[in-house]
């Protein structure tokens, strides 16, 4: 995905570029979190009630991204729930020598936000992850694990706050219909899609809680960070921070 090649998006992946400086102060990341997340949710609900009145606007479609690095299952976990908050739906395909594919069902528009959400979010993530410090006599890798999930789940639950208050701010659509009924029709349509392609799997559910004193700190890390994030068929991008 270029995010330059949508006004909107470009807007969006510039404010979270300066998030992701790790000379922006909390404050300033902060603010840059009230604006960015502000446009991604209006982009969000806009296309979805304008695609309402002409699907052609914005289809659904799927999506194989490819998370390597440290911490992948970390990264893989992050990528879950923000697929989840912005409507989408995915499974783990392949794991090969710290290489995973996950694939993405989800309507283009939701899909570009959760690609270009995850890459600045990882970058975020892994910049205040590595400037905490453990505890007295506690392993780097337990601090890490438990700020990671500290993070994440903080992160979700920022997003479900703000793609609920954006579709109760949205005007209804030209049908009439409001923005909740569109969107929880096509959360069925992704569903029904992710479904056909996958008639065996099984919601395994997704859980971070993990023991260590980063637990708080990548909440607090969380509640500051700047969430603002083609065709049809599948689409390999490796994400890295």
């Amino acid at each position: 995905m270029n995010p330059n090649s949508d006004p909107k998006l470009a807007k969006i992946r510039a404010i979270l570029a300066k998030a992701e400086d790790p000379a922006a102060t909390p404050e300033e990341a902060e603010a840059f979190f009230a604006k960015a997340a502000e446009l991604m949710a209006k982009y969000g609900i806009e296309r979805a009630m304008l695609a309402d009145a002409d699907p052609d606007l914005d289809r659904p479609g799927d999506r194989v991204i490819v998370v390597e690095g440290t911490y992948s299952n970390d990264r893989i976990y992050l990528l879950g729930y923000i697929a989840d908050a912005l409507n989408c739906h995915g499974i783990t395909k392949d794991k090969n020598r710290g290489r995973t594919e996950v694939h993405l069902f989800g309507y283009e528009s939701d899909l570009d936000r959760v690609e270009l959400l995850f890459t600045s979010l990882c970058l975020q993530a892994f910049n205040g992850m590595r400037q905490g410090r453990p505890a007295y006599g506690e392993k780097v890798v337990t601090y890490r694990k438990s700020w990671l999930a500290g993070f994440i789940l903080t992160v979700y639950k920022r997003l479900q706050e703000i793609e609920a208050r954006a579709r109760q701010e949205a005007p209804a659509a030209a049908s009439g219909r409001s923005a909740e009924l569109v969107v929880a029709d096509r959360k069925t349509v992704v569903l029904a899609r992710f479904n056909a392609a996958y008639p065996n799997a099984r919601n395994a559910g997704r859980t971070t809680r993990r023991r260590g004193t980063g637990y708080a700190a990548g909440q607090e890390a969380a509640k500051r960070a700047d969430l603002g994030q083609t065709r049809v068929g599948q689409r390999r991008r490796a994400l890295t921070a």
